[in-house]
């Protein structure tokens, strides 16, 4: 195999994996987009009920945009924000019908795994110098080779479990017909489901928000749904965010709503619960907090706990990943919950998403590991910053340059101190910034990270 790179497999057809094959193509390179579904961004398919925190002007890659703009694309209104359809129907479809990535896409073709040809994980010796070879299934069995791989296949399709130990809690899996996992349609197309019963959301995140404003409004109409907020941590505050301080007014606007709920009684509030069984009581599930005498009943349950990284087709390839969040070793201290909530993470691209295995990366969401929150622009400009390296152009690839829309909040978590700070450490040289990441984000033009807000 040449040492730069010629064809690109890109497992997923979301929008990181079509800006990644956008990319390529204007690099010259050859990209062969895997999307398990049966139609590009299927997996946003399944929220796309779900309106985004971020306008068009923040979900519509460089390369993409270019290549829509020479098909005649009549782009939306660049300070709207889509739901999750409007993004596959105005953006991620025209990219698959109307322009020349028609030709490198194969749907309906889900990646199983993924190694060297002729090489196992043990080999050593000539490894680089032999293609990938990418198993897939579309129909049967199938594969093909690559001379790199970019998995963006994100990790929506696996949700992490209902059990506070990162395990499905004992009875889980025989129940899952009463589990939704992630954001039902609950006012319309699920309403039946919850309409008139007692549901119970674990999750603090802005999923498990979402849907508990959902439940509550569904309540406007239907008297008799209960809400029932099942918190596992004892501060239902940290849930609010930034409120009017956070620069993506959507997402500033669905924690003051919330907070306005929460505060006015208009849900159930049950903090400190750790579930660890769900059992069936007649017919209504209920849900143990590793005590007989700790428990909640409900008639539905939906888990909104987040998700994390389906590992199973790279184990036969050498990657790198910190042992907590499960995402590259040098990305991790800047997204890990434990250590911070920033409002923006420092610019990373090839050298910082890069893996023992040459000429592989992670990227979107996946790369984020099991960390909560992830915008589709680090995506694109992921992807930009990988492409330009596969491409030769390392000068390209080196020269990232990120500036995310800041949360308002900054938050240390326990080993913060120990750590030497939140975001990434101490400042290197801006005695007026407060950690490295506020340090990084001021030198790339943005008011900071969000830290000495607090």
């Amino acid at each position: 195999m040449n040492s730069r790179p010629k064809t690109v497999a890109i497992v997923g057809g979301g929008p990181v994996g079509l800006a990644a094959a956008a990319h390529a193509l204007e690099r010259g390179l050859i990209p062969i987009v895997l999307e398990a579904g049966p139609e590009v961004g299927h997996a946003v398919r399944q929220w796309e009920h779900v309106r985004m925190f971020s306008p068009w002007e923040y979900n519509v890659d460089k390369a993409c945009g270019r290549l829509l703009n020479e098909a005649g694309w009549n782009s939306p209104d660049p300070k709207q924000n889509p739901t999750g359809g409007e993004l596959v129907e105005r953006y991620l479809a025209p990219l698959q019908q109307r322009t020349p990535l028609a030709a490198h896409i194969k749907t309906s073709s889900r990646v199983t795994a993924i190694s060297r040809v002729g090489f196992d994980k043990m080999k050593t010796t000539g490894r680089e110098s032999v293609p990938f070879e990418i198993r897939y299934r579309n129909g049967a069995e199938r594969t093909l080779t690559a001379d790199a791989v970019i998995d963006a296949s994100g990790s929506w399709f696996s949700p992490n479990p209902a059990g506070a130990n990162g395990l499905p809690a004992i009875g889980e899996r025989d129940l899952e017909d009463r589990i939704f996992y992630g954001m039902p349609d609950v006012r319309r197309r699920h309403r039946n489901r919850f309409a008139g019963k007692t549901v119970g959301v674990i999750g603090s995140g802005h999923s498990a928000i979402g849907n508990l404003i959902e439940l509550v409004r569904l309540r406007d109409d239907e008297p008799d749904t209960r809400v029932i907020w099942i918190l596992r941590g004892d501060n239902p505050e940290k849930a609010f965010g930034g409120s009017a301080n956070d620069k993506l007014a959507a997402r500033g606007e669905l924690g003051s709503t919330f907070e306005n709920y929460v505060k006015s009684g208009s849900l159930e509030v049950v903090s400190s619960f750790k579930t660890t069984h769900i059992g069936r009581v007649g017919g209504r599930l209920r849900l143990g907090g590793g005590s007989e005498y700790t428990q909640v009943l409900v008639d539905e349950l939906i888990v909104s706990t987040g998700f994390r990284p389906d590992l199973g087709p790279l184990r036969e390839l050498r990657i790198s990943l910190d042992e907590a969040v499960e995402a590259p070793p040098a990305l991790a201290p800047l997204i890990d919950p434990n250590l911070h909530s920033c409002g923006t993470v420092r610019p990373h691209g090839a050298r910082e998403l890069a893996h023992p295995e040459p000429n592989f990366y992670i990227v979107g969401m996946k790369s984020y590991g099991r960390a909560p929150t992830f915008l589709m622009l680090t995506g694109y400009e992921q992807v930009r910053s990988i492409v330009a390296s596969l491409a030769g152009d390392i000068a390209a690839a080196e020269r990232v340059g990120l500036v995310l829309p800041e949360t308002g909040v900054c938050s240390l978590g326990p080993t913060a101190s120990e750590s030497g700070g939140c975001c990434g450490g101490p400042a290197k040289a801006d005695d007026n910034a407060c950690c490295a990441a506020d340090e990084l984000a001021k030198a790339s033009g943005s008011d900071g990270c969000g830290c000495a807000k607090t």
